[in-house]
Parts: C-alpha cells; sequence; structure tokens
C-alpha cells in the first residue's frame, strides 16, 4: 500500500490529509494521481467510495501552486447539490495549508453569497450545471482562465440529462487546459464525450464496478415484502446488533417524507434527504447525519452520491431501484473505505422482473427473493435482531401518553363550546355589559343566544305554514 507522501505530493498537503487520519491511497488514487500531476489527461473508473475525490483533487491543488492569483483557475462540476458540498469539503481540506479559496455554486442556495466568493477571488469552483450557467451567463462567473477542469459522476450526469450543459460549459474554458473526467461506469456517451473534450486520455479502471470490493465488502440481503409490513420490518432492522448509521432509500419524496415521520413517532433518530426540502433544510439533515445526532438518513436517489459517510453500517432499499448502476449506486453508500456492511432490498410482487434483471447483471445468484414479513424467524437471524423485538422503542411516547398531554393542553384543540355556563365573563367586545345576554334555559325549546325568546313573527310564520316546531 502507497502513502500519499511517496507519491510526490507538496507536504502541506500530506499534513492535511494525515490530521485527518489519511495516509494511505486507494488504488484509483495510486494509479492516477502520479499521471494527472505532471497534467495528462486521465479518465478515472472506480467504485463509490473508493476515494475518487482525492484522486482528481490533490492533483488539481497542487497545480495551482502554494499561491495562485485570484480568478477561477480550476472547476470540478458534480450532479448534484449534496454532492457539490461534499466534493466542496474535501478540496477546502486540500487547500487549508495554502492561500487558495474554494467556492460551492449550486442552486437552492442564494446568490449574493456565492458571487460574493466569485468576487474576492475564489481560484478553484466546485459546482452543478445549472447554477454554473446561470452565473456565467451574467457575467459573474469567469471560467476563461479555467485550466484544470474536472468531470465528477459523469455518468449521473448522463442519467440526469446534463450532457448539453457540459457542452455549454466546455465552450467557456480554454482550448489548452488539463481536464480529468471520473466516473463509477462508463457508458457509451461518457466515452463519446472523453474523446470530444479530453486530449490523448488515459483510461484507469482501479476495479470493475460490478465486481471486487463491491461483492466482497457488502453483505447482500433479499426480500419479497408486503408494502402494508415494510416499516414495521425496517424498524426491526435497526434494532439489530452493531446496527451503525443507516440510510434508507425510496423512490418518491413522498415515501421519504412519510417514512422519516413514521420512524421518528416509533422513536427513531431519522432525517430525509430528498427534493421538496428546501435546500437549506437538505443540508442540515445531511450534517446532523454525518455528525451522528441522527442515525438513520432516508434519501431518494438524487441525494445518494452526496452521502459520503465511511461508518455507515446497513444500507435499505425501501423500493428496489430502477437497475443495477442504481442498485450499486446505493449500496455504495456502505462498505467504504475497506469496511464492510449490509444491504437489505425490500422487493413489491409488481418489481420482481426488476430484481431478475439486477440479479443477472450482478451476478448474485439468488432469482428468487425469501418471503418475508415482521414475524419471520430468519428475519432475526439474517441481520442478528435481538428476540423479542418489536418495531417501536420502549422511549417513544404511547398513545396513552399522547392523549394525555392532548387533553392537558399541549397541541390541542378544544371542541367548540355551543353555550356559555352560567357565571362565564361575556366574549370580548360583545354589544352587552356584564351579566346581560348570558342565555337561559326553560327546558321547553326556547331559549335564545342572547338569553332573549326567539322573535314571535318567526315563530307565527313557521306554524302558518304548516312546518313543525324545532324539538316538536
Amino acid at each position: 500500500m502507497t502513502s500519499f507522501a511517496e507519491l510526490g505530493i507538496d507536504q502541506d498537503i500530506v499534513d492535511a490529509l494525515a490530521a485527518k487520519g489519511i495516509v494511505d491511497t486507494f488504488p484509483i488514487q495510486e494509479q492516477t494521481i502520479p499521471l494527472s500531476l505532471p497534467g495528462q489527461d486521465v479518465i478515472g473508473q472506480a467504485k463509490t467510495g473508493t476515494g475518487k475525490t482525492f484522486g482528481f483533487g490533490i492533483p488539481v491543488v497542487q497545480r495551482l501552486g502554494l499561491d495562485p492569483e485570484p480568478g477561477v483557475k480550476a472547476l470540478i462540476v458534480v450532479p448534484t447539490r449534496e454532492l457539490a458540498v461534499q466534493v466542496y469539503e474535501d478540496m477546502d481540506l486540500l487547500t487549508s495549508g495554502r492561500s487558495t479559496n474554494v467556492v460551492a455554486i449550486y442552486g437552492g442556495k442564494a446568490y449574493e453569497g456565492q458571487i460574493e466568493q466569485l468576487k474576492a477571488g475564489a481560484q478553484i469552483v466546485v459546482g452543478t450545471p445549472g447554477r454554473l450557467i446561470d452565473l456565467a451567463g451574467q457575467r459573474l462567473l469567469d471560467l476563461s482562465h479555467a485550466t484544470e477542469v474536472v468531470l465528477d459522476e459523469a455518468d449521473k450526469m448522463l442519467d440526469l440529462g446534463f450532457l448539453p450543459d457540459i457542452e455549454k460549459i466546455f465552450q467557456r474554458v480554454p482550448a489548452k487546459r488539463h481536464t480529468q473526467l471520473f466516473s463509477a461506469t462508463m457508458p457509451g456517451p461518457i466515452i463519446a464525450l472523453a474523446r470530444r473534450f479530453m486530449v490523448n486520455p488515459i483510461h484507469i479502471r482501479a476495479t470493475d464496478p460490478d465486481e471486487g470490493l463491491t461483492q466482497a465488502n457488502i453483505r447482500h440481503i433479499v426480500y419479497r415484502a408486503h408494502a402494508l409490513d415494510k416499516v414495521e420490518i425496517v424498524a426491526r432492522i435497526l434494532q439489530a446488533e452493531g446496527r451503525g448509521k443507516t440510510v434508507i432509500f425510496t423512490r418518491t419524496k413522498r415515501a421519504a417524507q412519510k417514512l422519516v415521520d413514521e420512524l421518528n413517532d416509533r422513536g427513531f433518530n431519522a432525517a430525509a434527504v430528498h427534493g421538496d426540502m428546501g435546500q437549506e433544510q437538505r443540508e442540515r439533515s445531511m450534517a446532523s447525519f454525518k455528525t451522528g445526532k441522527k442515525d438513520v438518513l432516508i434519501a431518494t436517489d438524487v441525494a445518494a452520491r452526496g452521502i459520503d459517510v465511511d461508518d455507515v453500517t446497513h444500507v435499505i432499499n425501501h423500493t428496489i431501484p430502477e437497475d443495477e448502476k442504481a442498485y450499486l449506486h446505493r449500496v455504495g453508500r456502505t462498505g467504504r473505505a475497506g469496511r464492510t456492511g449490509i444491504a437489505v432490498t425490500f422487493v413489491d410482487w409488481d418489481d420482481l422482473h426488476k430484481w431478475a434483471l439486477i440479479n443477472r447483471a450482478l451476478d448474485f445468484g439468488q432469482p428468487e427473493p425469501t418471503e418475508t414479513y415482521s414475524s419471520s424467524p430468519h428475519l432475526y437471524t439474517d441481520l442478528d435482531i435481538p428476540a423479542g423485538t418489536k418495531g417501536r422503542l420502549t422511549k417513544a411516547p404511547a398513545t396513552g401518553a399522547i392523549r394525555t398531554a392532548k387533553a392537558d393542553g399541549e397541541g390541542a384543540s378544544r371542541p367548540r363550546r355551543r353555550r356559555r355556563a352560567e357565571g362565564d365573563a361575556p366574549r370580548e367586545g360583545a354589544a352587552h355589559e356584564a351579566g346581560e345576554g348570558r342565555g337561559t334555559h326553560d327546558g321547553a325549546g326556547r331559549e335564545h343566544h342572547d338569553g332573549k325568546p326567539a322573535p314571535a313573527r318567526r315563530r307565527r310564520r313557521r306554524r302558518a305554514s304548516g312546518q313543525p316546531q324545532q324539538g316538536a
């Protein structure tokens, strides 16, 4: 295993990494950094969670020098907001011993702060395509001197339809530049993109994304589960022995929010990240998960690429991914940095065909998921769940306690009273003085709301029309 110091990396960068306990390289870093440092265009391919960010980030920072001139000299394009935040944090670490400044440019946040950092002379920009093109179109982002360009998670760019935006961005950067492209998979359109915008790139594939560490580090469990029983199963899995941080993936934003509400009601410490949340909310959820304040994160696929947490022990696919690539990206949240992990996938009856395709593509050898319920004995043995575990933590408030609290006035709305009792103070702004308009009841249904009998004319008209009196 090679250390960063052995790759000819500047000492301040080595020290910054060592301060975070990062000393030895991953294969993708060991193979790409020596090529990128002198300016060779590189295509880096490796599974998610094997250190691609430092693989391209270290050459970018070192090639800019210790004290680069103000202005954008490096551009790193990423597909999602969450990934922009994660890459920004890694780049900020690498530049901690230099005057180089990094700015994250992405949607969902106010323009002012990002524009202010650009005007202050930030040299490295990490951004998503939409906001980058927006600011460049307003002439607030000058990319004409960005001689270091990186496309990160290029396959996700393709999935999200960003390739036309990438072409627009490349039209704004210098023709003579150093370009790096990193991705977990290399579909045809990405290879075509590389041929068009890169100069004699060297393709480095550290490991096949469908093999190797994905299979060795992660234990895959697949259950055929009923939709109405999934929450109960999840709640019991979350009480498994040794369970640490857990990421749960849902197909829709609504399902993510519903699940986080249900788990929190059951006493678990869960947060969500999905498209219906504001960017500030999403960042708070991610921060609370990374720091351990929340140990369960429910997310949709778009947010998956930004979940860069090494100590995730379990990934649960609440709904099956669309294909094998999405499956790999989801389960890649666990088993990172050489650790082991567990991936549990629920397959609905209607989605058995999807699992058959994923199983065949990844060669799992499990064409038929095991039919599983929250009471199934094999659920407990498969995942080391203590016997007798139920789907609600004891610390969760009981239903009776909630009712009691509401009865005491905590968050409960009082029933509307039809009449005020004898002696009650009059309503504020009432036309009558205190003591008047309290209402009386003579037992014959002749009460009126202001204490006076109903107008006789109204009663006479009812009798004349032959309609019976109320209560008759």
